[in-house]
């Protein structure tokens, strides 16, 4: 609760789809393309153009409502959705009317236990999912005074995912919307590229009493590009409402902007109702008609979902919740430490790897994991050198595996060729314990009186001695036996 408030909000996310050309004409999706290259008279509104409705965006919506267990309507209209923008060359969008293709379905999330009071799963209803297309994009100049408008995303596919009003806060909100991500990314039907705004939301948000029924005036904040973005655009949007309320006024039901250089929302424009869009069925597109055979050749395809995935890696290799998340986090990540997991015959420790030096590695050299040097087969053999106890941790993290990355071979060889293999020699071990407690009377004084949280200070005085070669395992066994001696 935020100061005696519940927030309650809705996402509606646009993703736009992957197909190689656009919604209604044959002219190429792709982006970074010259500005206005990819137009022509359909996708520009020029008189007697008529569009073609895309076969492949229909498919992709079946994809989603299946993957989201929606109903696939049978039959669905298109309408013209009437505002003006100086990038909506027809003066109206092509949406999908009161009925859209996919009607219902629901998003499974880990609910925020600061206003569920309790810890557990939530489930968080869709109302539908139409398909639309994009509006063009303006370029504003520094100076203020000059606009460019390229129309090449004129006309790009869009699914519209309009989320009822579950979510409870910002936390809530950016989890939701991630579980989206992950899944429309895993069905290969958006690229997921928010900076691009590939995937981008607006967000709805209404608070009220706590206890209260009825909801709030609601307002509208558009084009949500990022996870930190929504978190933050809501907190502000949830506290400023909140002040209003509290100072005796009243919350307009409006749309706002998030300007992210001073962290607050800004107005744009009194919230419209449905009746200012002035809509009406699109003429020249007929009822789109789903057929059974179309949704059951769908489902057959359907791979496994995020959500399917990520339970499973739980159970198999005893993972949290949050790391299996950050492994599913694309198709390309998830099937390498698949691979990994598999080849190196431990879950646990390559998801500890894919986390650790692996992310690190990608996050360093600014690329995806589709660009990472080292195949899962390469690391695997890393990971099962340290699983055998042939090398230290700390040995394959800080050498073996730069080394590896360098190119300079496998990393048996490696390990040979520098001898960094573990040493495992007990009589070696007790000798170097020896040393380290000769050198360390204090300390060994304080843990046999007690003081049980020095030992690490001698393990790593002795792993240190070992030059990070010895075996940690049996430092510990060997170190206790030792301090257990008058």
């Amino acid at each position: 609760m935020h100061r005696g408030f519940e927030a309650v909000i809705g996402l509606e996310v646009h993703v736009q789809l992957r197909t190689r050309s656009k919604m209604f004409c044959a002219c190429r999706n792709t982006s970074g393309a010259a500005p206005n290259s990819h137009t022509c008279p359909v996708c520009l509104g020029l008189p007697g153009a008529l569009p073609t409705l895309n076969a492949e965006a229909v498919r992709m919506a079946l994809t989603l409502g299946l993957a989201v267990e929606g109903r696939i309507q049978p039959q669905s209209t298109f309408y013209r959705k009437q505002y003006f923008y100086p990038d909506l060359p027809k003066g109206y969008q092509i949406t999908q009317g009161p009925v859209a293709i996919v009607d219902g379905g629901h998003m499974d999330i880990p609910g925020d236990p600061r206003v569920r009071g309790v810890q557990g799963p939530v489930r968080i209803r869709l109302e539908r999912a139409h398909l639309e297309e994009d509006a063009g994009k303006s370029h504003h100049d520094m100076d203020g005074r000059t606009s460019h408008v390229d129309l090449n995303r004129a006309g790009v596919p869009l699914l519209e995912i309009v989320g009822a009003p579950d979510l409870r806060s910002p936390q809530e909100a950016s989890d939701y919307l991630k579980a989206l991500h992950r899944l429309v990314v895993a069905l290969g039907i958006c690229d997921g590229n928010m900076e691009e705004g590939s995937f981008r939301c607006d967000a709805n948000v209404s608070i009220r009493r706590a206890g209260d029924e009825a909801f709030g005036a609601r307002v509208e904040v558009k084009n949500l590009n990022s996870f930190r973005f929504v978190r933050q655009a809501l907190d502000h949007e949830i506290d400023r409402q909140a002040g209003l309320i509290e100072g005796g006024e009243p919350v307009r039901m409006e749309t706002r902007g998030w300007d992210a250089t001073v962290g607050e929302t800004r107005s744009q424009r009194t919230k419209e109702a449905a009746m200012d869009y002035r809509y009406f069925p699109e003429p020249d597109l007929p009822p789109l008609t789903v057929d059974p055979a179309e949704i059951e050749a769908a489902r057959a395809a359907l791979p496994e979902l995020p959500d399917q995935r990520i339970h499973r890696w739980c159970e198999a290799y005893g993972l949290g919740m949050d790391e299996a998340q950050t492994l599913a986090q694309s198709p390309a990540f998830a099937a390498y430490f698949e691979a990994l997991a598999q080849l190196s015959g431990s879950g646990r420790s390559a998801a500890a790897w894919m986390l650790g030096e692996v992310s690190r590695t990608l996050n360093d050299r600014g690329i995806g994991i589709e660009a990472f040097p080292l195949t899962p087969e390469a690391l695997a053999e890393l990971l099962r050198l340290v699983e055998a106890r042939t090398l230290a941790l700390g040995t394959a993290k800080d050498q073996i595996f730069p080394a590896l990355l360098a190119g300079e071979g496998p990393a048996e060889a490696i390990v040979a060729r520098k001898g960094l293999a573990q040493v495992s020699d007990r009589g070696a071990i007790d000798a170097l314990i020896t040393q380290v407690l000769a050198a360390n009377p204090g300390p060994v004084a304080q843990i046999r009186g007690g003081k049980e949280s020095l030992k690490g200070f001698l393990v790593g005085q002795i792993l240190k001695a070992g030059q990070g070669r010895l075996d940690a395992r049996l430092v510990n066994e060997a170190l206790a036996e030792a301090l257990a001696k008058p």
